[in-house]
């Protein structure tokens, strides 16, 4: 199940969460969202504010041919490949997951975090103290509940 919802400060978030009993569930969310100053929202109330993408994560240290990973991506069917201060970042479509990630196997890349993740079109930065600590709380309730597999915020770290 997906539920979304609005955290502290009007940040968006969303989880993805396997469960045997949607009402309880339902229940613990909602009363884990309210804790710190959020809610439980209806379907789709933030769910346009994020693209379903498939993510894989190439560790810098373990491999240094930037150019050559990037096309070997790119020629895969990946979308976007990204630079970051530790590691390449590749972005692709979930349906391209399989292919990209075999791509990127064969070159010799090892693949640090391979996975199919709910990425923002836009940030909001939190500046206000308060809120800050409201929504890092409410991200680690959500994130310690047994049923909560994944969750994504749009929040500016």
């Amino acid at each position: 199940l997906i539920y979304e919802g609005y955290g502290p400060a009007g940040s968006a978030v969303m989880l993805e969460v396997m469960t045997d009993n949607r009402n309880r569930t339902a229940a613990d969310i909602s009363h884990l969202f309210s804790k710190y100053g959020g809610n439980l929202g209806e379907t789709g109330c933030v769910g346009w504010m994020f693209h379903k993408k498939a993510i894989f994560v190439v560790d810098k240290e373990a491999f240094d041919d930037e150019e050559s990973l990037m096309m070997i991506a790119l020629d895969a069917g990946a979308e976007d490949f990204n630079e970051e201060e530790d590691s390449y970042e590749v972005l692709t479509a979930p349906d391209d997951f399989s292919a990209v990630r075999e791509e990127i196997e064969k070159s010799g890349a090892p693949i640090a975090e391979a996975q199919v993740a709910m990425i923002p079109q836009t940030y909001v930065d939190l500046t206000d103290e308060q809120a800050l600590k409201d929504l890092q709380r409410t991200l680690d309730l959500l994130d310690e509940d047994d049923d909560v597999t994944d969750v994504w915020t749009n929040w500016n770290e």
